[in-house]
């Protein structure tokens, strides 16, 4: 009865310890930005641009190319001003004030870093729409005693 209840516990833990190893390998490679889902290369992942599912914005795929395998990844583009540089990283100042003529705002960037490969701009100027309604700002309201 021991040598049953032993090789049952053995098998329990050998069924444990598989199942957490294909929890741990399903996780890998999951690095938002250095590796793409499952590819691991002697050279360098190529990775394509962002294609979304729908419109030009939202959830998509991209291709990662490693050796003479080609994957596709999950990937994003952002429904705002950032769309057209969102494989790159750049430091933006403050937004200027409100034009006008145009009802846009802008402000530039300088590179920092760039994801997948990406070819990116030293500087960048990005505008976008002003707000419809100013801001509003809170009055301080006085103690009453």
């Amino acid at each position: 009865m021991r040598g049953l209840l032993s090789v049952s516990l053995l098998l329990l833990a050998l069924l444990l310890a598989t199942a957490a190893g294909k929890h741990r390998h399903h996780r890998k490679g999951h690095n938002k930005h250095d590796k793409a889902a499952g590819l691991e290369c002697s050279t360098d992942t190529e990775y394509g641009k962002c294609v979304p599912e729908s419109e030009d914005c939202g959830p998509g795929l991209r291709e990662a190319t490693c050796e003479d395998r080609i994957e596709k990844i999950h990937c994003s583009i952002p429904c705002n001003w950032k769309k057209d540089i969102s494989d790159c990283k750049y430091k933006f100042g403050e937004w200027g004030p409100c034009d006008p003529e145009t009802l846009t705002k802008s402000r530039s960037g300088t590179f920092k870093k760039a994801f997948f490969n990406a070819q990116c701009q030293d500087t960048v100027k990005v505008s976008k729409p002003c707000a419809t309604k100013p801001k509003k700002t809170k009055v301080p309201q006085e103690k009453t005693q």
